[in-house]
């Protein structure tokens, strides 16, 4: 090489060789397609690419919320993680793990984890032997659920190095670093929690109203009575 030949960075190369690909006959250039170029992580070069429409959300964990229990509590709620290729599997109920139809409804809330800190084949299988594991087991709201479930996938795989997930863990992280799908998908989430709480607040503080003005009245009436009763002692003075 030439001495003080400029030798060209990776970004160069990258955007030179979709440059070279997308030449037409005719000599027009088009620019490359930012979405669908791959990303680089960690040194490696991977295409995780998120298809909210059709439900496609690769190397990620998703949450909807669960009707009432979410309304009262918005931080509780389904979870299920999806393979390489998008497909959700949740643990959904006894002895069930579905396959790309996610109990509750389509994700509300996903939290794509980084690809790089584990090969496809082994997220795939570890996903995979996860769910058959929870196709065996009782469904437990406190002690054995949905994020249960991810949590063994997620410590099998050991993703991130760690084989220490567990619900609580998973809950919290989730909250930190998810992202909504749309408006729509944060007005679900958290719409029903305000109605409830905004209708609780105002019927708490009429009762209080209330209770204060029957108070009120209660008092009024009561020195009604007494200045009858000093009215009436004074006129039995007078006979």
């Amino acid at each position: 090489m030439a001495e003080g030949a400029k030798v060209p960075s990776e970004k160069t190369a990258i955007n030179k060789s979709y440059t070279d690909i997308n030449q037409t006959t005719t000599g027009d250039i088009h620019p490359p397609d930012i979405s669908t170029m791959p990303t680089v992580k960690g040194g490696r070069r991977n295409s995780v690419r998120i298809d909210i429409r059709n439900s496609r959300f690769p190397y990620s964990i998703v949450w909807t919320p669960i009707p009432c229990l979410t309304w009262f509590f918005p931080i509780i709620g389904h979870m299920g993680i999806a393979t390489s290729s998008g497909i959700i599997r949740d643990f959904a109920g006894p002895y069930f793990v579905s396959e790309d139809e996610m109990a509750f409804g389509n994700p509300t809330k996903y939290w794509t984890l980084d690809p790089s800190k584990v090969s496809k084949d082994t997220w795939d299988w570890a996903v995979a032997e996860a769910s058959e594991e929870y196709k065996k087991r009782m469904h437990n709201l406190f002690c054995d659920n949905c994020h249960s479930h991810v949590a063994m996938a997620l410590n099998l795989m050991k993703y991130d190095g760690s084989s220490c997930w567990n619900m609580v863990k998973l809950c919290f992280l989730m909250m930190i670093h998810s992202r909504y799908v749309s408006f729509c998908g944060f007005l679900k989430t958290w719409l029903p929690f305000l109605i409830v709480f905004s209708s609780g607040f105002f019927a708490i503080k009429f009762e209080f109203f209330a209770i204060k003005f029957y108070g009120k009245e209660f008092k009024f009436e009561f020195f009604a009575i007494k200045f009858y009763g000093k009215e009436s002692e004074l006129d039995r003075k007078h006979l």
